[in-house]
C-alpha cells in the first residue's frame, strides 16, 4: 500500500499510461486479487501496455529489486541491529510509511467522492452516492468487524445496482 503514490505518480501523472480512474480501478482489482497489491498493479500495468511479455517484465522489475535490496537489509540489520543509529532510523521510516499509505487512500476517497476534478467545496460536484456507500462500508467495518472483503464485494454489488438505476 505504501508503494501506491510512487506507482500512480509514474503510471498516471509522468508516462500517462492510465487515467486517474483507471488507475483506481486497477487498485480494486488489484486490492482483490491474491498476492501483494503492488505486484498486482505492476503485473495488470504491464499487460495494459505490452501484453503478456509486459506483464512478466513488469512484475520481474517490480520483485527483484525489492528481493536484493531487503536481502542486503536485512543482512545488515541482523549484523547491526544493537546499534542506536539503526533503532532511529526504523522508527524514522514508520510515520514515513503511514504517510504513504494515507496518502493512497486519500487520493482514492477524493477520487471516489468528486472525480477527476479534485476537491472541492461545492456540494454539486459531489458524489453522494459514494460518501453515503464509503461511511455505510466504515461503519459496518468497526461497529460489527465484517471482514473487509465482504465489505468491499457488497458495495461493489450495491454501487453496481444503483448506478445501473441511475
Amino acid at each position: 500500500m505504501a508503494a501506491l503514490p510512487l506507482i500512480q505518480n509514474q503510471v498516471v501523472n509522468l508516462n500517462h499510461w492510465m487515467t486517474l480512474i483507471e488507475f483506481t480501478d486497477l487498485i480494486t482489482i488489484a486490492e482483490m486479487t491474491p498476492g501483494p497489491i503492488a505486484i498486482n498493479a505492476a503485473t495488470f500495468v504491464g499487460n495494459r501496455i505490452a501484453g503478456i511479455p509486459g506483464a512478466i517484465i513488469a512484475t520481474i522489475g517490480s520483485i527483484l529489486p525489492s528481493c536484493i535490496i531487503v536481502s542486503i537489509l536485512a543482512w545488515i540489520y541482523f549484523k547491526y541491529r544493537e546499534l542506536a543509529v539503526i533503532q532511529g532510523v526504523l522508527s524514522g521510516l514508520r510515520p514515513t510509511i503511514v504517510a504513504l499509505i494515507a496518502s493512497a487512500g486519500l487520493s482514492i476517497l477524493m477520487l471516489a467522492v468528486w472525480g477527476e476534478g479534485g476537491f472541492s467545496l461545492n456540494p454539486a460536484l459531489i458524489n453522494f452516492t459514494s460518501v453515503i456507500i464509503f461511511a455505510a462500508a466504515l461503519f459496518i467495518l468497526r461497529k460489527w468487524k465484517v471482514k473487509p472483503i465482504y465489505i468491499m464485494l457488497g458495495s461493489g454489488l450495491i454501487g453496481g445496482v444503483i448506478y445501473l438505476i441511475i
